[in-house]
């Protein structure tokens, strides 16, 4: 792959950065810069790339895409894609890749983590013990129990199951939301709408793909539904969640708390959640772990390899 020019659109973990630097001829975006310089880099460089690496966060628009008239492939270093534009790609027959299924029991596992530390109160507890105030007040106040409760889940897909069985474990019941119901999991009961299954459960957890008919999915009347003890965790997008009608809820006490790892503007996080005791945040960690970024390296690689040897692809979008 020496001869292939590849663009790394953002900061990847070292192990990908590296290899990309010695299998292949990588130019790095300036993604720190000003964008009257970002653009004199595309001018200068962009009609030598054939390759562009990016993530769910930074995608590839139209306006990239054309500012590299050579380019042949995206490979994202993401499950999701929402944010390149599939229709350009197809256009111009743009090969897109992701990483799907490496990281699934990372995000099934943060998923079940938020619910945890949102209901029994984690965070809070660890900040009482740091700042003294169990010597000096005595015992924490007493919290929520998590095995038992209902577990709605907004897309039953690799990780939405993922996310099911471990709740199970846990003798929680499971009930889920997607275009359609699936058979071959009768023991999981099917909902025909997200309203319904957050009517009917103490836990909602979003785990589905971005696209139009899911954006902004959990709604205020979801919100509503799911009721002032349920508990919203989104390990999915941050614009599947309608944000000011969450902090607004979540202030009211209409919604009992949230475990989020995911926002619509990332890095930035509205002040109207940070400033809440009944929200758990992370900074879009789901598939943040040596073992896990590493495979998700090694399948960016392993789709560019396939791309340059004319092979098929390991994990194709378009």
């Amino acid at each position: 792959m020496e001869s292939l020019c590849v663009l790394l659109l953002h900061p990847v973990d070292a192990y990908l950065e590296q290899e990309l630097a010695r299998r292949c001829r990588l130019l790095r975006f300036c993604w720190d810069s000003p964008p009257d310089r970002r653009d004199a880099f595309l001018r200068e460089h962009g009609p030598s790339v054939r390759a562009l690496v990016t993530g769910g966060g930074a995608g590839g628009d139209a306006a990239l895409l054309d500012a590299l008239p050579r380019l042949e492939i995206v490979a994202c270093y993401s499950v999701g894609f929402d944010r390149v534009d599939l229709a350009r790609c197809r256009d111009r027959g743009i090969r897109v890749t992701n990483t799907p299924g490496v990281l699934t029991d990372d995000v099934a596992d943060l998923a079940v983590g938020l619910a945890i530390a949102v209901l029994r109160r984690i965070p809070q507890a660890d900040g009482y013990v740091r700042a003294g105030e169990w010597k000096a007040n005595g015992q924490y106040n007493l919290t929520t129990r998590f095995s038992g409760k209902k577990v709605g889940i907004i897309g039953l897909g690799r990780i939405g199951l993922a996310i099911a069985k471990r709740v199970e474990a846990f003798g929680c019941p499971v009930s889920y939301y997607q275009r359609r119901e699936l058979q071959a999991y009768p023991n999981y009961t099917y909902l025909p709408t997200a309203v319904e299954l957050a009517a009917n459960s103490d836990i909602l957890v979003v785990a589905c793909s971005l696209n139009e008919q899911s954006r902004r999915i959990v709604s205020r009347e979801v919100m509503e539904a799911l009721g002032p003890s349920g508990v919203l965790v989104n390990v999915g997008r941050g614009a599947h969640v309608h944000e000011p009608e969450l902090a607004a809820a979540l202030a009211e006490g209409r919604l009992g708390g949230a475990g989020l790892d995911v926002f619509e503007d990332e890095p930035e996080v509205p002040e109207a959640l940070t400033a809440l005791d009944n929200v758990v945040l992370a900074p879009h960690v789901g598939s943040g772990t040596h073992e896990t970024r590493r495979a998700m390296g090694d399948l960016v690689l392993g789709n560019l390899e396939a791309h340059v040897l004319k092979k098929p692809l390991l994990t194709p979008v378009v």
